[in-house]
């Protein structure tokens, strides 16, 4: 049984059969992804309790991304807040990531060891990957799937500066403002309409809704802005490849 499980550190960079040590290792997680890691753990212990001699494997969402060089993935920060706190881009969506990118190789007919490929994972969340080689070399989430392009609620990059900024002007916590910037940002934000991007482009082009339309050139812009970086970075490339909801029906 395969256990989707959102965050690995740098622990996992392959999927790992569950035993008690893996299992350990997921919660202890917690606290790089105290909304889906706890759940993860619930679940493989709720599994092992029904079926205790079904084998469980959990596939790490940010796994894929541990081939990103130090370049790619510390933040411009104090050295010592990776060493102390494991402070660093870890990325997501990895296992979409390596599926599509195997595929594309397989449409080309061409081993992927020679290609440099663009994922384009767009859904509620999205994210971009650079993948030279069969290897993630770079990727638009970050320390948390906060960050990178405009998503359908979250608000991707933004000046840090800002948060201290929104507290005093709106008297919020920093956990109120993480959860505006989790749940009531992105295209929901912009738009006033929705975080769905079919009811976005229904008040675009049928209601000429104007927050609608400053939106979608929104979301289009921040992608092509990664698109761009990386193909600039792998100084080619040879498929842009679209996938998750809105990838996949445009």
């Amino acid at each position: 049984w395969i256990h989707r499980v959102v965050h690995g550190d740098e622990i996992f960079n392959d999927s790992a059969v569950v035993n008690d040590q893996v299992l350990a290792q997921i919660e202890d997680l917690a606290e790089l992804a105290p909304l889906h890691n706890r759940a993860n753990a619930t679940g493989i212990r709720a599994f092992r309790a029904v079926l205790p001699d079904v084998v469980q494997v959990a596939v790490f969402d940010t796994a894929f991304h541990q081939t990103m060089p130090e370049s790619a993935f510390l933040y411009s920060l104090p050295y010592a807040y990776y060493e102390k706190y494991r402070i660093r881009k870890y990325g997501f969506h990895g296992t979409s990531h390596k599926y599509v990118a195997m595929r594309a190789a397989e449409l080309l007919g061409r081993p992927i060891e020679q290609l440099r490929l663009i994922s384009c994972h767009l859904g509620n969340g999205a994210s971009i990957a650079a993948i030279q080689g069969g290897r993630s070399i770079d990727t638009s989430m970050g320390f948390t799937p906060l960050a990178g392009v405009t998503m359908g609620t979250r608000s991707g990059n933004i000046d840090p500066a800002l948060i201290p900024f929104i507290m005093e002007k709106t008297g919020k916590t920093a956990e109120e403002v993480l959860e505006v910037l989790n749940k009531e940002s992105g295209l929901l934000g912009i738009s006033g309409v929705s975080s769905d991007l079919r009811d976005i482009q229904v008040a675009a082009e049928l209601e000429r809704n104007k927050r609608a339309e400053l939106a979608l050139d929104i979301f289009a812009s921040r992608i092509h802005k990664y698109i761009g970086s990386y193909a600039a970075k792998m100084a080619s490339v040879d498929a842009i490849i679209f996938t998750a909801g809105i990838g996949e029906d445009p």
